[in-house]
């Protein structure tokens, strides 16, 4: 037989309505037992039928109650998985209407108007009016057309187009960067409120063996001092959930910051990410369209080689000589007089060789940019696909270790500490050791996310990732909220 625990048989006396001092009193001492097997707590009280039928119909509370103690859900307790198409169209909706968002489209037609600009004739005709008051009074009417020999105009509209093509790409990576910026302070909040209802759950379950402690202690079952440790640690855990819930406001400042609002539809995706990573190693890397040649964030770089071989062009264009034609009429007197001519500049004095010579060392500035940006995005890639997958296994090991058996460890201990076969100081020095593994459970979603989003915005393949992923629910499962989505992605 174990040791008594007061404190049980105030919990039952409690909840079956029975509580007095006069039956605290003559509650004598109640038989304690572990289950070997199924490791539950039976609690054997020499009461009437209906005591006991209360106990154990609050005894599944109790448990579930002791299992969220430590913030460490069952396995059966877990929450549904929600993918990443069913919370994302919303978000994207909510991205859309950003000022930041706006002035990109705004932009974008910028850019198109920019090329139906270039792809104008470069010269207007001349028109030229003469009269000349004389003894023979002398009238004369001339036009002029200057030829685009060099193709000015369509260098330009070379231009134009390659300059559009730049803009568009550093618009996709600034969509992918700023929209990974703020899946990220959403899942920061995400991770800074379980930590704040953890450190709550933390609080309050210490309060509550605080209350069990006080009861031994004046059971004669527990000394002043372990009575003291447990007020420390209540200290301490009310310190903790002042810090997580500062922590909590700083997430849901930078949300509001980010996106105006602090309470959006967020759910993990860890497992969307699993899945990346998982094609990422094992499919090649063209078909994924993750190979560094085909990175968003180097069509930028690319489009700048192009255009620095455009800007040579330009130079021969603009240094080339353009002949212009006039057509001439007069008349002076009786006499009527008709005249063509034509006129070419003579490049004697300046021959633009030096400005062609300036644009071909341009093209090479261009090629070593993109090569140093592609080093770049290369060795960051190495470094994702390296460290990234291992942050997966040590999660996946954590949910297996910690969140699905803690649940169990907690409630154990729990119970050896009320039987008395653990002392008080080993028993919060475990619960300590359990906390601080669920803590590193969450630091680890923590890294996995920042390192995911980090690189799918750096690389600007976040989007491009986020709208066909949304394409293929719509197409799998075609409904008015898929209709909605579909929007927001052509959007």
């Amino acid at each position: 037989m174990k040791k008594t625990i007061l404190a049980r048989t105030l919990v039952c006396l409690f909840r079956s309505g029975l509580f007095s001092c006069g039956l605290v009193l003559a509650a004598g001492l109640v038989a304690f037992a572990l289950a070997a097997e199924n490791d539950t707590l039976e609690v054997f009280l020499e009461t009437n039928p209906l005591e006991t039928k209360a106990i154990e119909t609050q005894a599944p509370e109790a448990e579930v109650f002791k299992a969220k103690s430590l913030g460490l859900p069952a396995k059966e307790t877990d929450t549904a998985h929600v993918n990443f198409g069913q919370w994302l169209p919303e978000l994207l909706t909510q991205f859309n209407q950003l000022p930041e968002v706006q002035a990109q489209l705004v932009r974008q037609q910028q850019a198109k108007l920019a090329i139906q600009a270039a792809d104008r004739a470069v010269y207007n005709p001349e028109l030229g009016l003469n009269y000349q008051n004389a003894d023979t009074d002398a009238y004369s009417l001339g036009l002029s057309q200057t030829l685009d020999w060099g193709d000015k105009r369509g260098v330009a509209t070379q231009r134009a187009e390659l300059e559009a093509q730049i803009l568009l790409a550093d618009i996709g990576l600034e969509r992918s960067q700023m929209l990974a910026e703020r899946l990220l302070a959403l899942a920061e909040q995400a991770q800074s409120r379980k930590a704040l209802t953890f450190a709550e759950q933390q609080l309050r379950f210490t309060k509550a063996q605080l209350n069990i402690a006080e009861q031994r202690l004046a059971a004669g079952d527990l000394s002043n001092v372990e009575l003291q440790l447990i007020q420390l640690e209540v200290a301490s855990n009310t310190a903790d959930y002042a810090l997580a819930e500062q922590v909590a406001l700083v997430a849901d400042g930078k949300v509001i910051e980010l996106l105006g609002d602090n309470n959006f539809a967020f759910s993990e995706f860890i497992k969307e990410i699993h899945f990346f990573v998982t094609q990422a190693k094992q499919a090649p890397a063209a078909e994924l369209g993750t190979s560094k040649s085909a990175l968003p964030a180097l069509a930028s770089a690319y489009q700048q080689v192009l255009l620095a071989r455009v800007n040579v062009m330009q130079v021969k264009a603009e240094a080339s000589a353009d002949p212009t034609i006039s057509l001439g009429a007069e008349k002076e007197g009786t006499d009527n007089k008709l005249g063509v001519g034509v006129s070419i500049p003579l490049q004697v004095r300046n021959n633009y060789s030096e400005l062609q010579a300036v644009a071909d060392k341009g093209i090479a500035i261009a090629e070593q940019g993109y090569l140093a940006r592609e080093r770049v995005l290369t060795a960051k890639q190495k470094q994702f696909l390296y460290a990234l997958p291992r942050l997966l296994e040590r999660y996946q090991d954590w949910r297996e270790l910690v969140q699905v058996s803690g649940a169990k460890a907690a409630k154990s201990l729990s119970q050896q500490w009320q039987a008395g076969d653990v002392s008080t100081s080993e028993y919060l020095q475990s619960r300590r050791q359990l906390a601080a593994s669920y803590l590193v459970g969450l630091n680890l979603e923590t890294a996995i996310y920042q390192s995911w989003l980090t690189w799918m915005g750096e690389s600007g393949q976040l989007m491009p990732f986020i709208e066909k992923l949304i394409i293929e629910k719509l197409n799998a499962v075609p409904s008015i909220t898929s209709n909605a989505a579909a929007r927001t992605v052509n959007s």
